[in-house]
């Protein structure tokens, strides 16, 4: 199967490409970015494909089955929906876009076409978030009534004041960059359950003074002194679905020195604490004793195994998880998330 990877920065560096080469019935017939130096550099380093500067160039090529977006989030939406008409099957990046309407757009050129478009949810592909969903469909810690998500770091503003912070790119700061990976973790575990309110707030404080800003780390760097920073380091918020509470504590900075990564899955018969990224503990109690089950397994790359479901489900016109159906309903979080931010009021989701 010949495919296109569509922007050659990190993620498709780091995830996307080697998990393609690895697969011995894909062939990258084209490495595609709008600054050249990276799609040549994709060709030397792989030793395969062409190099194309232009999307648009490559739409029509008929040899092409589907294809990677691995661009900046600001055009997620256009690009998908220009390969989908042209017939191609897509791999878009997570989030879906920077906004539920965006999203939506997606969907419906999704089913005018009937194309496959899967979202880069990747922990749907992992296997200790997918042993956790077995327990819990399979009633081992009861009904899940609360869950609680915490994605908060030391100040870690990524890239601050590039496109990470700015809104008209990114379509948000933390929530859309971390948030969205836990919440699709807690929404996939726990059945997708339809949304019915959120209630929000959103903070931009720490970073708003880019040159003075004082940091631990910061990935995507090194700081643009002279650029924008106009979306949130911080959330916080409830969620009520059709299944359970969903509360959020979220920060790319704070002023407290711990990294906290985790979910906690608390159900009537015991509750799961995953630290992401990791592993997880079982909490429960039998005959009068509490209990505690550290768990070990075997585990694979959660970006080949979302790269080989990708490629079969185009053989085989399979409908994954992390198709655009399911992940709407994410984006539509996010979306009264942010909105419910905004107004200061709780928002009701039909």
């Amino acid at each position: 199967m010949k495919i296109a990877i569509i922007g050659c920065g990190t993620i498709a560096n780091s995830a996307h490409i080697p998990a393609y080469l690895k697969n011995e019935n894909v062939e990258i017939k084209w490495f595609c970015d709008i600054i050249p130096e990276r799609a040549d550099a994709a060709v030397k380093k792989y030793g395969c494909g062409s190099a194309v500067y232009d999307y648009h160039e490559i739409l029509g090529d008929d040899e092409i089955e589907a294809v990677s977006v691995c661009t900046p989030n600001n055009v997620h939406a256009q690009i998908s929906i220009d390969f989908l008409n042209a017939g191609k099957n897509v791999l878009c990046e997570k989030p879906a876009a920077r906004t539920y309407a965006e999203a939506l757009t997606m969907q419906q050129a999704q089913h005018e076409t009937g194309k496959i478009l899967n979202i880069g949810v990747v922990n749907r592909f992992n296997d200790g978030v997918n042993k956790i969903k077995q327990l819990i469909d399979g009633g081992d810690i009861g009904n899940v009534y609360q869950v609680y998500v915490s994605f908060r770091s030391h100040r870690s503003i990524p890239g601050i004041g590039g496109a990470f912070t700015n809104k008209s790119i990114a379509g948000g700061g933390v929530l859309i960059d971390w948030g969205v990976h836990f919440l699709d973790i807690v929404m996939y575990c726990c059945g997708d359950p339809k949304p019915k309110s959120a209630s929000a707030e959103t903070f931009s404080v720490l970073g708003k003074d880019i040159k003075n800003y004082s940091f631990v780390n910061m990935w995507a760097g090194p700081p643009k002194l002279d650029g924008v920073y106009d979306v949130e380091e911080s959330v916080t918020g409830i969620i009520r679905t059709e299944g359970p509470t969903i509360t959020i504590n979220g920060a790319w900075a704070q002023n407290i020195g711990e990294n906290e990564m985790f979910i906690d899955f608390m159900g009537d018969k015991g509750g799961i604490r995953l630290q992401y990224g990791s592993d997880f503990t079982i909490y429960s109690t039998k005959n009068g004793m509490l209990t505690r089950t550290n768990t070990e397994y075997q585990t694979s790359d959660h970006f080949e195994n979302e790269i080989n479901s990708f490629i079969e489900c185009v053989k085989n016109n399979q409908k994954l998880p992390s198709h655009i159906d399911t992940n709407i309903i994410t984006s539509k979080l996010m979306q009264a998330i942010y909105d419910s931010a905004e107004t200061h009021k709780e928002v009701i989701l039909e």
